[in-house]
């Protein structure tokens, strides 16, 4: 399945109007078991610091996690790339018209290629590693961009059923994945050999993620990819799915998994 034609289609509806957009924003908020997860951490890392921050958003796709950052953290400025021009295009026309396009940058950027070195106390990277085949050297550009005690943020697929791939015979359910997903030793390794310390890693998409995934993502993603013309039937579809996997996000974002398809990872430099 292509999740990126749907993400780009998405992009074109909502680039005019900043209701949609802002609507958008909303319901992945709601909808995506991983923006649970993130705004966790997230919130837990607003509180440590004195309000001041800067952010490097990388792979910020459609924007959404720029716009919750700027939206809770006043204090924040944010630099926010991705490799498609598209997205950042859209995004920043979309910011422009909002309070925080003196706070925002956005910025086409190969994640292999950028430099800033020293610049950031936070970099937030959702979804992203997994598209990205040097990610050795990715991390440590990372390491490189990150001031001292600055602390990284990674969501990405497990290699236990990430990418709905649970045998070495199945294919990854996203096509644009370069690999299926990381174990925790995997991750954790590369980033202590690309300078990192104090690595957290943990499960995320344990069974009641599993299940919320599914209804919410999987299943809209496969009718899309069959046709366009389940965008009608759509919301009709999420008012019947989108309780339940809001229950069952709330009991994924508070348990402590042993195991999960999703890995949510803490590394600071020191």
């Amino acid at each position: 399945m292509q999740y990126e034609p749907i993400k780009k289609s998405l992009g074109k509806f909502i680039s005019g109007s900043l209701f949609m957009r802002k609507a958008l924003y909303l319901f992945l908020d709601i909808l995506l078991l991983r923006s649970w997860h993130v705004r966790k951490v997230l919130k837990k890392l607003s509180k440590e610091s004195d309000g001041k921050k800067f952010v490097l958003d990388a792979g910020s796709g459609l924007g959404q996690y720029t716009w919750r950052m700027a939206k809770s953290n006043h204090g924040w400025r944010i630099k926010a790339v991705d490799i498609d021009d598209d997205h950042v295009k859209d995004c920043k026309n979309f910011f422009a018209k909002t309070p925080y396009s003196n706070r925002v940058q956005f910025e086409t950027t190969d994640l292999t290629l950028i430099d800033d070195n020293d610049k950031y106390d936070l970099i937030l990277s959702v979804d992203v590693m997994e598209h990205i085949s040097d990610d050795i050297r990715v991390f440590r550009n990372f390491y490189k961009c990150l001031r001292m005690n600055g602390c990284l943020v990674i969501s990405t697929p497990s290699d236990k059923g990430g990418s709905d791939v649970h045998d070495e015979n199945e294919k990854s359910f996203i096509d644009e994945h370069v690999r299926d997903g990381y174990s925790i030793n995997d991750i954790t390794s590369k980033l202590l050999s690309a300078g990192f310390s104090s690595i957290e890693v943990r499960y995320t998409y344990g069974r009641p993620g599993s299940l919320s995934w599914k209804l919410s993502m999987k299943y809209p993603v496969m009718m899309l990819n069959a046709s366009y013309i389940f965008f009608i039937i759509l919301p009709l579809y999420y008012i019947i799915t989108l309780p339940l996997s809001m229950v069952l996000n709330i009991f994924d974002v508070n348990m402590v998994h042993d195991s999960g398809t999703g890995l949510l990872v803490t590394a600071r430099k020191k």
